[in-house]
């Protein structure tokens, strides 16, 4: 057997997501607790300082909302007369508007088994909590709500927009201490709910690998990609691990597919195989990305072994700002 183009990853112990080492539920509450509150310190300063004056000009709100009726007075458009107020009074008033800039944030984050894999100090699972805190706290900063979609083969956890820090806490609490129950992925599954669940326009952040079926032809979640765009501004971020893409020359080696627990025995010596998952793992990458564009998506890929996998989300914020003129 060779490893597969769906990323067949080194056999590894699954890391749990509510701090399981701690005996005892004191001790699992007490390392949950720890854990936001590092999360939220080690991303606040990108969210004062970077991010405060660059989030709300990158994305738009839901248009003209009504504020009040005043006076007609010369230079006023007859358009925005209110006839109704103007019959009752006498007295022609204007109707006037504001633009609303509230916006709805939703966190889609990718909880299935192959998250869980990491070469370096971290796993994909836990750079994405990372990036999902800096993105909740950016949004309760700005009075905007949030709300988080865990999904693995299925929606895992849903919790519904709402403002405050407090609420942000709610969802990196969340976000952590989810057992998921599948292993496999499902991002139309997701997707999908988005699409029934959220009635208004909502800016969407896709957290995942998209490693979804056995790679080699289209992404099995590109209708529901298509689909979900025409109503949200959706943002995919895709999380990877380069030893995913690369696979290194250590002789024979068992290698496991995380999602379906499939696992190979390959002799990772062999330059034509490791050529060979190399190309197809670029083909799905090269895929992915025409996807996106294709679908006019300004897409983010991060690093799960960077030291500071912040660092492509905020220039992801600048270059948004500046391709729009904000």
């Amino acid at each position: 057997m060779t490893p597969s183009p769906d990323r067949g990853a080194p056999v590894r112990p699954l890391r749990a997501r509510g701090g399981e080492s701690a005996p005892g539920g004191a001790g699992r509450a007490a390392e949950l607790v720890r854990r936001v509150r590092r999360l939220e310190i080690s991303t606040r300063r990108a969210v004062e300082d970077t991010l405060s004056g660059q989030y709300h000009s990158v994305f738009k709100g839901r248009g003209m909302a009504f504020s009040e009726v005043r006076p007609y007075a010369p230079g006023d458009e007859v358009r925005s007369i209110d006839w109704n107020v103007s019959a009752r009074t006498g007295q022609l008033h204007v109707k006037r508007f504001v633009e609303e800039r509230e916006l709805t944030v939703m966190l889609l984050c990718d909880v299935s088994a192959s998250a869980e894999f990491g070469s370096g100090a971290r796993t994909k699972a836990e750079v994405q909590a990372e990036l999902a805190a800096l993105l909740a706290f950016s949004a309760v900063a700005n009075g905007d709500r949030v709300g988080l979609l865990l999904f693995t083969d299925r929606v895992e956890r849903f919790v519904p927009p709402r403002k405050g820090r407090r609420h942000a806490l709610r969802l990196v609490s969340e976000l952590l201490q989810l057992r998921p129950a599948g292993r496999a992925t499902s991002i139309g599954a997701a997707l999908e709910f988005l699409r029934r669940g959220l009635r208004r326009r909502t800016v969407a952040f896709l957290l995942s690998d998209f490693v979804e079926g056995a790679g080699g032809g289209p992404p099995p979640f590109e209708r529901a990609l298509k689909v979900a765009a025409r109503k949200h501004d959706v943002v995919p971020v895709t999380l990877f691990d380069p030893l995913e893409a690369a696979l290194p020359a250590a002789g024979l080696a068992w290698l496991e597919d995380p999602e379906s627990g499939a696992v190979a025995r390959v002799d990772l010596s062999d330059p034509r195989l490791r050529r060979r998952f190399e190309e197809e793992v670029r083909a799905d990458g090269e895929r992915l990305r025409r996807l996106f564009a294709r679908l006019d998506l300004d897409a983010v890929r991060v690093r799960a072994d960077e030291a500071d996998p912040v660092a492509p989300l905020v220039a992801f914020f600048r270059a948004r700002a500046r391709r729009l003129g904000a």
